[in-house]
């Protein structure tokens, strides 16, 4: 292995929950009067940390979200978890065998620590991580595409920037993880590899990833 840390997005990479989420976030910014496609919503904030929603609404439309959007969006997200939520085909086997070999890993996030807990429960990932493996945009100033996240992880982990490898599924996150001075795996499942043209390697299936970090 040649990395010292591989670091994993959550969403769309561990778990499939980008289609849910994109389809309730998209439905919900249309009942708040700013018409949003489920295309809309993958193409302006899939990768985003809730902080960059409001902002984008507030620049496009000259209005604020609601006080009570975080709470209701995760409400029905949380639910929608509950019924529909599973794992990335392989995700699983991949850490599994990252961990057999001794490699060490983590998660950084955009979404909050209650969101990537409860979906990593659902999907039974959380014993493969535990909470000294997972990280939050909640515990930056910023999220992606700024690389605060992934430099707090590794320098949590005590490991050097260029020494960690990032698993992504965003342009945002690509482009958070090239910030940071880290190779990045762009994971092309359900975004366009053009899309992650800035990442390192580009891969369509979890069974490829060892054998590119290799």
């Amino acid at each position: 292995m040649r990395y010292d840390r591989v670091i994993f997005d959550n969403d769309g990479v561990l778990v499939d929950s980008e289609p849910i989420s994109n389809r309730l976030l998209a439905a919900y910014l249309t009942e708040l009067g700013h018409p949003t496609t489920y295309d809309e919503a993958i193409r302006d904030y899939m990768g985003s940390a809730m902080h960059r929603i409001h902002d984008l609404v507030l620049e496009r439309y000259g209005r604020q979200l609601p006080s009570e959007f975080d709470a209701t969006f995760h409400e029905r997200v949380f639910a929608a978890f509950g019924a529909e939520l599973e794992a990335v085909v392989g995700a699983a086997e991949v850490v599994e065998e990252l961990r057999a070999d001794g490699v060490p890993y983590c998660l950084a996030s955009s979404g909050s620590h209650e969101r990537i807990r409860v979906a990593l429960k659902k999907t039974e990932l959380y014993e493969l991580f535990g909470e000294e493996r997972i990280f939050s945009s909640q515990d930056v100033g910023r999220g992606k595409p700024a690389p605060d996240l992934f430099l707090h992880a590794a320098s949590v982990m005590g490991v050097a920037p260029e020494r960690c490898a990032v698993v992504e599924d965003s342009p945002l996150g690509v482009q958070a993880a090239r910030a940071a001075g880290m190779d990045v795996y762009g994971f092309t499942a359900m975004t366009p590899a053009a899309k992650l043209a800035d990442a390192t390697e580009r891969f369509a299936s979890m069974r490829e990833l060892p054998h590119l970090l290799r």
